[in-house]
């Protein structure tokens, strides 16, 4: 079956949003000086002192993120579930971040830290079933 247009306008977006969560992961893992000295002190205090755990799970949740989008671009089967392992260790990332963190990701970054959370899980969730609409109309191999 031919790959309708929409797969390729939805798999380039998904890779480019994708990215620039890669890019944000690493740049924090690294701390790149550049990209570091946007945050105020408490905010980069809050970044270092994450569990081990909570940096696994955020490492988890965007390679698979981006997995998935180079795996819908690929028309491979395997696009679903690695959106899908995307969401459960985004989830577990985020009950740390706005529910077990001493200090709530809210409290430091504001209110915008609640809408871009939303963001972030609707477009994954999003992902998650257009591969999987992808994949049960034979899209995906």
């Amino acid at each position: 079956m031919r790959a309708p247009w929409h797969l390729w306008v939805i798999g380039i977006l998904s890779l480019l949003w994708n990215a620039m969560g890669a890019v944000d992961y690493v740049m924090t893992q690294i701390r790149y000086e550049p990209y570091m000295s946007q945050f105020t002190p408490e905010q980069l205090e809050y970044f270092q002192s994450f569990p081990a755990w909570v940096q696994g799970s955020w490492a988890i949740a965007v390679w698979s993120s981006v997995a998935g989008s180079i795996f819908l671009l690929l028309r491979s089967r395997f696009a679903g579930a690695a959106f899908g392992i995307s969401l459960v260790f985004m989830a577990a990332t985020f009950v740390h971040n706005f529910v077990l963190a001493d200090v709530k990701m809210n409290e430091i970054a504001g209110p915008e830290a609640i809408w871009f959370t939303a963001a972030i899980i609707v477009v994954a969730v999003l992902l998650w079933f257009y591969a999987r609409w992808l994949r049960q109309r034979d899209v995906l191999e």
